[in-house]
């Protein structure tokens, strides 16, 4: 039961990196297709738009959605591969601990990132004088 419900959540991992993915290629590669639909932004990798989307609270939760989500899934997999190998109890608990503990700590790190992104563009606005 167990290891389904983990598959399961691998499964809605990679949907969910599927479909954030699929919209950060749009607003960052897309521009200007998506500009003729009325989505502001024109030219996305331009400094005040940069600044624009780190102020943004939905970009920020978007960032540590996908970022749950890519961790999740890729340290699920790489979980998988390892254990594959047939290690010994005590090796597959270190392996399986060893990956949630690094998995999380690189969770806190970067929703720390996205949570400290609006201080950072007032900052860099306040620097350019504006």
């Amino acid at each position: 039961m167990k290891d389904r419900t983990l598959w399961t959540w691998h499964v809605g991992a990679g949907l969910v990196i599927l479909v954030l993915l699929g919209v950060h290629m749009m607003v960052m590669h897309l521009d200007t297709t998506i500009g003729a639909f009325g989505v502001p932004g024109s030219k996305p990798i331009e400094w005040p738009s940069v600044l624009a989307r780190m102020k943004s609270v939905g970009f920020a939760l978007s960032y540590v959605l996908l970022l749950g989500a890519a961790l999740y899934h890729g340290l699920y997999g790489l979980r998988n591969i390892l254990l594959e190998l047939n290690p010994g109890p005590a090796l597959r608990a270190t392996v399986s601990y060893g990956l949630l503990l690094v998995g999380l700590g690189l969770f806190v790190f970067g929703t720390y990132v996205a949570m400290m992104a609006p201080a950072a563009a007032d900052a860099a606005r306040a620097g350019m004088g504006g």
